[in-house]
């Protein structure tokens, strides 16, 4: 994979980006055109409070601009505590060995969809063991409605956001991300980052970033979300079988598989 350079990759001491730029592929499953009946929804959802004791590593990330995989190995251990039913045991080393892997040996950040595509085909090793996930889907980026649906059906939820400069006072004070006035708010002046969403309070998204759970606030997600993604690993669930047309998701896997061996 070619390496793209993420901004503001190594601009904090502690907090390191990683992130590089959208980019969009129309052929991309739509979140929204696999919902069949759209669930009913709590006001706030938290799959860490149903699932309790999963850990926040750090994954390498106030080192390396690791965040993408740093982020697929926090839903990789929600996604195994449900299929597994324990937590498993995931390595600072498993998660900087499938990054450089990726990179292809620099420290340059990731293109979230790329990365997606290589989880989904190729999967990522953890100990001995490698994990795939099913499929992917674009949750429209800034939907508010569909983001809480996709992190209420326990899918994994994964956020690109460019990331303004005021957001790394409001990191260091434990403070919620949200959206200032000022020079230092515009999208991107720190730089892009990758988080997993595992909940939503009123306020809005709830990530795991940095070795800590990290609050957003809805208008924060607005305005600075450039990419969001439901991910699919198992689709056997009693929610996910209510509420997504897994037959639909199972031919349309069907025809990108096909296609992909037509065009070798």
């Amino acid at each position: 994979m070619k390496p793209t350079k993420a901004k503001g990759l190594q601009a904090d001491p502690i907090f390191k980006l990683g992130k590089a730029p959208a980019r969009k592929d129309p052929r991309n499953f739509k979140f929204a055109a696999l919902l069949r009946a759209p669930p009913a929804l709590p006001v706030e959802y938290d799959f860490d409070v149903k699932h309790p004791g999963i850990p926040t590593p750090m994954f390498g990330n106030d080192v390396h601009g690791d965040c993408v995989i740093a982020g697929r190995a926090h839903q990789t251990l929600r996604f195994e505590d449900v299929e597994q039913k324990k937590i498993i045991a995931i390595s600072d080393s498993d998660v900087l060995n499938e990054y450089f892997n990726e990179t292809g040996g620099p420290d340059s950040g990731l293109v979230v969809l790329d990365s997606l595509n290589e989880w989904r085909k190729g999967g990522w090793l953890v100990g001995r063991k490698r994990y795939y996930i099913k499929a992917y889907s674009e949750i429209t980026p800034r939907s508010q409605n569909a983001t809480r649906q996709a992190i209420f059906l326990d899918v994994g939820v994964g956020l690109g956001l460019q990331m303004p400069i005021s957001a790394q006072a409001q990191t260091r004070a434990g403070k919620p991300w949200d959206v200032v006035s000022g020079s230092g708010s515009r999208p991107g002046s720190w730089g892009g980052h990758y988080v997993f969403v595992p909940g939503y309070t009123k306020l809005g998204p709830v990530c795991v970033t940095w070795g800590r759970k990290q609050q957003m606030t809805w208008a924060f997600y607005a305005k600075y979300c450039d990419e969001a993604y439901a991910i699919f690993d198992a689709t056997d669930s009693t929610k996910l079988k209510r509420a997504i047309d897994v037959k639909k998701l199972g031919a349309m896997l069907q025809t990108v598989t096909s296609v992909a061996k037509a065009r070798r």
